[in-house]
């Protein structure tokens, strides 16, 4: 089996869990139960994932196949699932990116090193694909490139399978906790 040592991130993550703590010792100051602390985030966002994200992907490829189905103009079928991808898409993006602040907070607030999950690791890798798709579709696809286009729908692809792996090393840390 390949292994990779990585770095040592240890005075890192104590910096990181420094800047953090007032504001996790402000949320801890409201005296939430333990299990709100540990599990409100993967149920907060497993809705957010599933929901938003099931719901945007798939009008993602709706739109996309009924786009390329027609061979040129877009079809008024076409139309309504881009148009619901491209209002919601957004929204999902920032509620995971204010979801990944909130498991940081959680973990600081339960006392849990930062830095040396894979969950976390795979937490910040979606937030990296979602910048970068966020960017070809600001970019108009480079000018509506087909190949910008498809990228874009293959990256949404995988950061819902990332997020997938993501959840289940969540429970697994969860669990762990």
């Amino acid at each position: 089996m390949l292994s990779v040592a990585l770095p040592d991130l240890s005075a890192t993550s104590e910096r990181l869990t420094a800047a953090l703590q007032p504001v996790a010792q402000f949320f801890a100051g409201f005296n939430l139960p333990q299990p709100i602390v540990q599990w409100g985030h993967p149920l907060m966002m497993g809705i957010v994932v599933v929901v938003m994200g099931s719901f945007v992907g798939l009008t993602g490829w709706r739109g996309r196949v009924l786009r390329l189905a027609a061979e040129g103009s877009l079809p008024e079928s076409a139309q309504k699932p881009l148009w619901d991808h491209r209002k919601l898409a957004p929204w999902m993006a920032t509620f995971i990116a204010l979801g990944y602040t909130g498991g940081l907070l959680s973990l600081v607030m339960q006392g849990q090193p930062l830095l040396s999950s894979p969950h976390f690791w795979t937490g910040s890798l979606v937030l990296l694909l979602l910048a970068a798709n966020g960017a070809l579709s600001l970019s108009g696809f480079g000018g509506n490139r087909e190949v910008l286009r498809t990228t874009h729908a293959y990256l949404g692809s995988l950061i819902l399978c990332v997020l997938f792996a993501h959840a289940l090393l969540g429970l697994k840390l969860g669990l762990s906790l």
